[in-house]
């Protein structure tokens, strides 16, 4: 499934997207699943400046805590898993 945004997408499956949205802490799910070899290399094909500028629209972070670029895949990866389980949900609605 694909996890779109302004400037890039981000695609794992749903199982990979469950994996890291869900209740309680996700921070390890989240770092366990950026090591995957697939998901590394599409988030190191975006510049650091469009997920900084992105997660910037989400106005959830300061202008300090968007310099952290290793923070900023983590969150961009847990945003995209968010984003796949909802639209997912959604559907499943209709």
């Amino acid at each position: 499934m694909i996890a779109y945004f302004e400037r890039f997408t981000i695609e794992m499956t749903l199982e990979q997207a469950k994996s890291i949205s869900h209740s309680g802490e996700c921070i390890k799910d989240v770092e366990s699943l950026l090591k995957n070899n697939k998901i590394a290399r599409q988030i190191n094909k975006i510049s650091p400046v469009e997920i900084q500028e992105e997660l910037k629209e989400y106005g959830a972070w300061t202008g300090m805590e968007l310099v952290d670029t290793e923070s900023n895949n983590l969150r961009i990866l847990w945003i995209a898993g968010c984003n796949i389980v909802e639209e997912y949900h959604e559907k499943r609605r209709k």
